[in-house]
């Protein structure tokens, strides 16, 4: 059950984005925190170690992108879900931003209902975290401290990254449609796109690497991580 102890900062430099979502996620019983820009979002970031982070793009003193990038660097932070909000709708900015981290993009104008979906469904994949430890060969993730070794080095992920690739070990061989993977880690009714999947995909399998190959593209139909050739 969600309640005010699960506290949401709005980084938006824009009086009237920060007034709607202030409103209407708090009578969804968030403890809604604001910055009006990238110096003081990044501050109280560090200071009230938020739960989710819904982050503007183009902002005065720091860009948005800049703040996104500083978050999921810093090993204190980088589990913390982020969800970009921007006029930007172009691929290429949605997939810039996703490449540095977000969790989550989201255009304006946007459906006030959509976007508490999205962060609902962020919150709910962070929340049901289980003590488990899934490992093939010599890739090991840990549910509880949400960290993935590999050959015994510790692989920084991203949230949705983390739950992609938990996905895959859950159900090694198991194809997956990319409708099939958003319904999986995001849950019911979440929309976005194939495109930001395969962005994740491509992600993923930097991080993987000798690794990368055991994620395999299924023509027609979406992925899937195969154990062949893993001792």
């Amino acid at each position: 059950m969600i309640t005010e102890s699960v506290k949401i900062l709005v980084v938006d430099d824009e009086a009237d984005i920060v007034h709607l979502l202030k409103y209407n996620l708090s009578k969804e019983c968030f403890n809604v925190l604001t910055a009006k820009d990238g110096e003081e979002g990044l501050a109280k970031i560090k200071e009230i170690m938020p739960d989710l982070v819904i982050l503007d793009v183009v902002m005065p003193k720091l860009h948005g992108t800049e703040v996104c990038r500083i978050i999921k660097s810093d090993e204190r932070y980088k589990n913390i879900p982020v969800i970009m909000l921007t006029a930007k709708s172009t691929e290429k900015n949605i997939v810039e931003g996703l490449n540095i981290g977000a969790d989550d993009y989201v255009t304006k104008p946007f459906s006030i209902k959509v976007l508490i979906a999205r962060v609902k469904a962020l919150l709910r994949g962070k929340k049901e975290v289980k003590n488990e430890i899934l490992k093939i060969g010599e890739l090991e993730l840990n549910l509880t401290s949400r960290e993935v070794f590999l050959e015994g080095e510790n692989i920084d992920f991203t949230f949705t990254r983390f739950e992609l690739l938990a996905l895959f070990l859950s159900n090694p061989n198991v194809a997956f449609s990319r409708k099939d993977i958003i319904l999986k880690i995001k849950g019911d009714d979440y929309p976005v796109t194939e495109r930001a999947i395969d962005v994740h995909i491509v992600e993923l399998r930097k991080k993987l690497k000798s690794y990368a190959k055991n994620i395999k593209s299924i023509r027609g139909v979406g992925y899937k991580f195969v154990t062949e050739g893993i001792a």
